[in-house]
């Protein structure tokens, strides 16, 4: 406040009889409190959240952490090869009565070991207590964990935070990658690359009263080399573009789906009813195939024998193809499963170069020049700032379509970009790789997305969770985030009080807060045609983001993005 103006109200505070003061206090403070007539059911729901983080939280060392119920067998912890088993194991192993097993050799990269080669699925061994999303999710995850971070960074639990980024760092050493969750059938596919983000996370908020821990952030520094390099592989490129893509490693369907039988077989009746959309994903293929027909099947479809959810998935003599089923993969790498945002069910994914995946890297690349720079490698550092720099060019020359005036996924293979407007079209102003033109000409787009409860992911009703009607709370911090970064305030505090509202209603109804919302309508209620059918609580990261969408809507120019 300027200084006249303070001394201007002091004056006129002082000429106020001191009856007469208190009674324009009490009308004040009446009038705020008229205003803000959810302020007790705010202190309700952050104390579900608060509380929130110990129920969700999870550990080695205890029974409930162990069982999948994903799948149907014996639960297995799996340790890495060589690892002595940890004490704490040996005791939960007896009082728990699971299995206690070591992974069969030693794993340098994503891929070294494939989930077909364990007779049992089971949990992969984290050291530290992590929390996980909520329902039926006993695991880690990869970018859930980000989110999760903010909001325990927000609540003071930096211990539990730093704990989870060891986690990362574990797996890396001996997993070969972050993966997508720490269960060995995801040893073939990591998540979104958020590291640098939650690295900065940590570094950047150290417990009270100690100082940022340059010996950690050196190591932390490492690490993050060691992932980058997983998105820059040749697996991971996006043909010549410069760009990368995302890809699962492995062939035929994934063995996590042997908990919902009926999805790909939903895929095949898709694809039969709309017989003139992706028909090379469907190959002929019968129900009871001869060896010679199995054999042949191997190539162009999934290998039956080896997978129970490849032998389910036929409909009336047809299966999915080999190459729709290396897109399914590549999906679930990127956090979005499912939308038809890559073709029917994102069959193509692994033919694209992401805005959200690229936004990412830029992000990443922007962060180390950052961690390099800290450290005191200056050489280091302008070779992440050179990084940045060509993935910005090829993010302008891709990805920026001019006359849309919004960011779109490139088909690298068809040299075409996709048609299809996606949330993800926001990341690039959280990133901040957009210019000011380029953002003013996406948040020209909102309308586009918004509705009453927060922004949807799409305006395409295809059935499935990563669609319209739905909102997520990943992506809508994320966009309110790069509005406020732009200067998009006004519009970035809208949409966090919309979406805080859905999720406020939500919880006042039902005592719950769930993954993923119906922004339609701003409710809880989800129909999803085909996939993840239900809404599950918890949950992790949308408790994160209602915290962070109250810190915007309390002071929205003051909240930045790391």
């Amino acid at each position: 406040m300027d200084l006249n103006v303070r001394n201007f109200n002091r004056a006129m505070m002082n000429m106020i009889p001191k009856r007469a003061l208190a009674a324009v206090l009490l009308l004040v403070s009446s009038s705020v409190a008229a205003q803000s007539p959810n302020a007790g059911n705010d202190a309700r729901i952050r104390e579900y959240i608060a509380g929130g983080w110990d129920t969700l939280s999870r550990s080695m060392s205890e029974c409930k952490s162990i069982g999948d119920p994903k799948v149907k067998t014996t639960p297995v912890l799996y340790l890495p090869a060589g690892i002595p088993t940890p004490p704490s194991v040996a005791a939960m192993q007896a009082s728990c009565h699971v299995e206690v097993d070591h992974l069969p050799r030693t794993i340098h990269r994503i891929g070294d070991l494939r989930p077909a080669e364990l007779t049992v699925e089971g949990l992969l061994y984290l050291p530290n207590r992590y929390v996980v999303p909520g329902g039926r999710f006993n695991e880690m995850y990869g970018w859930d964990s980000y989110f999760i971070l903010l909001g325990l960074v927000h609540d003071g639990r930096i211990e539990l935070a730093r704990g989870m980024v060891e986690n990362f760092f574990f797996e890396i050493e001996n997993y070969g990658a972050i993966l997508n969750a720490n269960r060995t059938y995801f040893l073939t596919r990591s998540q979104p690359p958020f590291l640098s983000s939650m690295i900065r996370e940590v570094y950047e908020h150290p417990v009270h009263g100690e100082q940022p821990d340059f010996k950690w952030l050196a190591r932390a520094y490492a690490y993050a080399q060691r992932d980058y390099a997983l998105w820059t592989s040749p697996d991971h490129q996006a043909g010549k573009t410069g760009l990368a893509r995302y890809r699962g490693i492995g062939e035929g369907p994934v063995p996590e789906m042997a908990d919902d039988s009926t999805y790909y077989p939903d895929v095949i009746r898709w694809l039969l009813a709309h017989p003139g959309d992706h028909p090379e994903y469907l190959v002929d293929g019968p129900a009871n195939p001869t060896p010679q027909q199995a054999a042949a099947l191997a190539k162009s479809s999934c290998y039956i024998a080896a997978s129970r959810v490849c032998a389910q998935a036929v409909v009336h003599g047809h299966r999915l193809s080999a190459a729709y089923y290396r897109g399914d993969r590549a999906m679930r790498e990127s956090g979005f499963d499912t939308s038809f945002r890559f073709g029917p069910y994102s069959g193509s994914t692994d033919q694209y170069a992401p805005v959200c995946l690229n936004s990412l890297l830029y992000k990443y690349e922007k962060d180390m020049a950052l961690f390099a720079s800290l450290l005191g490698r200056a050489s280091e550092a302008k070779v992440w700032d050179n990084r940045a720099a060509a993935r910005k060019d090829a993010i302008d020359r891709y990805l920026w379509d001019a006359n849309q005036g919004l960011y779109l996924d490139y088909n690298f293979i068809t040299s075409q970009r996709s048609p299809y407007p996606f949330i993800a079209t926001f990341y690039p102003l959280w990133a901040g790789v957009a210019s000011r033109e380029q953002a003013s000409a996406v948040h020209a787009h909102l309308a586009f997305f918004e509705r009453r409860g927060g922004l949807a992911t799409s305006d395409v009703p295809s059935g499935v969770q990563w669609d319209l009607p739905f909102g997520w709370a990943p992506t809508n911090w994320l966009s309110v985030s790069g509005l406020n970064r732009y200067g998009y305030h006004e519009d970035a505090a809208r949409i966090a009080r919309e979406f805080s509202k859905t999720i406020l209603d939500n919880f006042l109804r039902d005592g719950t807060i769930r993954e993923k919302y119906n922004v339609a309508d701003g409710s809880a209620n989800v129909k999803v045609a085909a996939g993840y059918t239900s809404n599950v609580v918890g949950f992790g990261w949308t408790n994160a983001v209602y915290l962070k969408l109250q810190d915007i809507l309390t002071e929205p120019s003051a909240t930045t993005q790391r």
